[in-house]
């Protein structure tokens, strides 16, 4: 069975990403290309966990009207679609990339989740 292995990240609106990236740089001294990146350590050193900030007009949260996306790694991405699927959940897309799998779902409260597994190293 497949099964969640983790935080990806957490995706938010924001009137100005690039000034919000630059805040929590020149603030908290964190950051990366994708937003606030949070290599891991151990088992999993190519990964990384994001606070990814994007523009307040984005589609990209649609269907759900949140200010947010939550982003959860997966081990198995076509094994845990089967698993929703079987449970009526909807999978709202799905794309393959180089560098991971991506899939999307609703929760019951109307929270976009892109389920996430990674291919090789960090992007």
């Amino acid at each position: 069975m497949a099964k969640v292995t983790g935080l990806g990240g957490i995706f938010y609106k924001v009137a100005d990403p690039a000034a919000t990236q630059k805040w929590y740089q020149e603030t908290l001294g964190v950051g990366g290309e994708y937003g606030v990146m949070f290599p891991f350590k151990g088992d999993d050193p190519e990964g990384y966990a994001l606070l990814s900030p994007f523009k307040a007009e984005t589609d990209y949260f649609a269907p759900s009207d949140a200010a947010f996306m939550i982003n959860l790694r997966v081990d198995d991405l076509d094994a845990m679609i089967a698993d929703l699927t079987a449970k009526g959940i909807e999978i709202l897309g799905r794309q393959d990339e180089d560098y991971g799998k991506f899939a999307w779902i609703i929760d019951p409260d109307g929270v976009k989740v892109e389920l996430f597994q990674q291919i090789g190293g960090a992007p």
